[in-house]
């Protein structure tokens, strides 16, 4: 009993925790769903948390191909606004399985919640100047290269994540000290206008209002992931281990799924663009000059060490996290 008060007041205590994302626009759904069930005939049930954008689209053609339904699985998918309601989702099974950023499931771990990954999501293009996010600075500005964000106010779009851990990282590799950069949180939607309107010195972007910013002048002055590790892992779908433990067969079935699925989006960008509009409000000619994220199924450990070691040094975690605790 003090076992489970102790989780569910960890839980509790990171219902602020937001997953980064894309940062496309949201669709109309939200909510959450009961845990597995009985779904169509001969199929079970799952539910399933992601966020409404780019880095998910996997997870939809899969289902549109129907690699769940081969292995028995009828996904019920649940859309949220960000992470703040997905970890606490999963921990109390409104969720079997959801989606979210390395760090935000990093630092649920940090804080004592039995999470684990099972499948990846989405990871860095590995290309400088071609990612799916950047620091973006407005035509004009003294700053060149991650090491001049120093001393100056960065927007991100939430604070304590992967986007300030892997920028004050960058900083630091550049020649920087990233401990004087005042970091705000501003919505990606809104990180141009902000930028424009010089309410920031830089802004951390990521598609499809990358490109925005980049079209209305901006400037990419750091591909932060890429700098990190152009091996970086960003996203990917995770459960509880009392799920991975009790119900194995379930899991390696959402697993074989989900990687067929990965695999599929990979090989074929153009349906990529096609269904992210059916629950995004992105439209069709952003769709189709935005970079997409690379989707893979393995995680490279090397490069979850290098993201892992970064959150602990700067705060976000207490101690770096270990790759056989949190990685398939």
């Amino acid at each position: 009993m003090k076992r489970r008060l102790i989780s569910v007041l960890a839980a509790a205590s990171i219902l602020g925790l937001a997953a980064c994302g894309s940062g496309s626009p949201s669709s109309t759904g939200g909510g959450t769903a009961p845990a597995t069930g009985g779904g169509e005939e001969g199929l079970t049930k799952v539910s399933v948390g992601v966020i409404p954008i780019v880095d998910c689209a996997p997870i939809y053609l899969g289902d549109k191909q129907g690699f769940f339904k081969e292995e028995g699985l009828e996904l019920d998918i649940q859309t949220a606004t960000g992470g703040a309601a997905i970890v606490p989702g999963v921990v109390s099974g409104s969720f079997d399985f959801a989606f979210s950023n390395l760090i935000s499931v990093m630092v649920a771990k940090d804080k004592g919640l039995d999470l684990k990954f099972v499948a990846n999501g989405a990871s860095t293009t590995g290309e400088e100047g071609k990612d799916i996010g950047g620091v973006v600075v407005p035509a004009g500005s003294d700053i060149q290269s991650a090491k001049d964000l120093a001393g100056k106010t960065v927007s991100v779009n939430n604070l304590s994540n992967i986007g300030d851990t892997t920028i004050k990282s960058v900083i630091e590799k550049d020649g920087g000290d990233p401990s004087g950069v005042k970091f705000v949180e501003v919505a990606f939607p809104d990180a141009p206008a902000a930028l424009a309107n010089k309410q920031v010195d830089a802004a951390w972007i990521l598609e499809p209002f990358l490109s925005k910013a980049v079209d209305e002048g901006g400037t990419v002055v750091s591909s932060n992931f890429v700098e990190m590790s152009p091996e970086l892992d960003i996203a990917g779908y995770f459960t509880k281990g009392d799920t991975i433990s009790g119900k194995a067969d379930l899991t390696e079935k959402f697993t074989r799924a989900m990687n067929k699925s990965l695999e599929y989006a990979q090989e074929h960008p153009d349906e990529v663009r096609e269904i992210v509009g059916t629950y995004t409000k992105i439209d069709e000619a952003t769709r189709a000059k935005m970079i997409l994220p690379r989707y893979r199924v393995e995680f490279d450990e090397g490069a979850f060490k290098t993201l892992g070691d970064a959150a602990a040094k700067y705060g976000t975690l207490s101690t770096a996290p270990s790759a056989d605790d949190l990685l398939p």
